[in-house]
């Protein structure tokens, strides 16, 4: 991944933030033909019609698809610590941290439930009982799960990830795959209601942003890229947190089901002797 496509995200999430910024009713323009759509009496027509919640569905699962088998490896690996990564390891490593900190981390868990901004749905201006916000306002009436920014567009996109470990000859096609991809994914998120435009763009520039500085951090950046050896260790020492992790969960499982008064007490490496004192 080159500088070219970081100064492109960068300038479409520049000129965005300006446009969307100083002029927030564009969003409503936007979504207001949508909005007029309807099916059956309902608004928004497109988010109940058939053909289009299935290309959504298929959406979602491109992404499922392409990160079980990495996540396959590295349970793999977990399991088997003193074997090789059944994938690269430095593969293993991009996808998972990448998906980890994008759509999962920056989209789900940090903005979509702290910054409040409405959907277009549940607007006062298309019938909703929530104020409309620009993309740069958090206090929305929007309790959790809301609009900024969209996770299926920042999940599509994240096949960005995937198609950059692609050989070069195929390397073009498989990025505008994803590209297509993301963009379809987030025409048919505002055809539905459930974001604003500014709130899709922002997915896919925050997603491959993310995607490019680990994808530096891990292949590029000479102080930081990891060797498959220096990679393979990494997965070595995470395998093993992981299989403390595991057995932790396990012993916590373990003294729940059997309750307070069972022999493993309250420390998993006190043995407590009961019946006789």
């Amino acid at each position: 991944m080159g500088r070219t496509g970081l100064y492109i995200a960068l300038a479409i999430g520049i000129v965005a933030g300006l446009v969307f910024g100083l002029f927030p009713e564009l969003d409503l323009i936007i979504s207001r033909p949508f909005y007029e759509y309807t099916i059956g009496g309902n608004h928004f027509g497109w988010r109940i019609y058939p053909p289009l919640m299935t290309a959504r569905d298929a959406g979602l699962w491109v992404g499922t698809l392409i990160i079980i088998p990495a996540l396959l490896a590295l349970l793999f690996k977990i399991v088997f610590p003193r074997r090789r990564s059944l994938l690269s390891g430095r593969a293993v490593l991009f996808l998972a941290a990448t998906m980890a900190l994008g759509p999962g981390l920056l989209v789900n868990v940090l903005l979509k439930d702290h910054w409040h901004r409405p959907r277009p749905i549940d607007v006062v201006q298309f019938g909703g009982n929530e104020h409309f916000r620009p993309w740069w306002d958090p206090r929305g009436d929007c309790p959790n799960n809301c609009a900024f920014v969209s996770g299926d567009v920042s999940g599509a996109f994240w096949t960005i990830a995937p198609a950059v470990l692609v050989p070069a000859p195929w390397r073009a096609v498989a990025v505008g795959a994803a590209l297509t991809l993301g963009t379809g994914m987030a025409v048919v998120r505002v055809m539905a209601g459930g974001h604003a435009a500014s709130d899709v763009i922002f997915a896919g520039v925050f997603t491959f942003l993310v995607i490019w500085l680990v994808y530096a951090l891990i292949y590029r950046w000479p102080a930081t890229r990891l060797s498959e050896e220096a990679s393979e260790r990494r997965l070595e020492r995470f395998s093993a947190r992981g299989r403390r992790i595991a057995h932790w969960l396990g012993w916590r499982v373990a003294t729940e089901i059997a309750g307070p008064d069972s022999d493993g007490g309250s420390d998993p490496k006190v043995k407590r002797r009961s019946g006789w004192w």
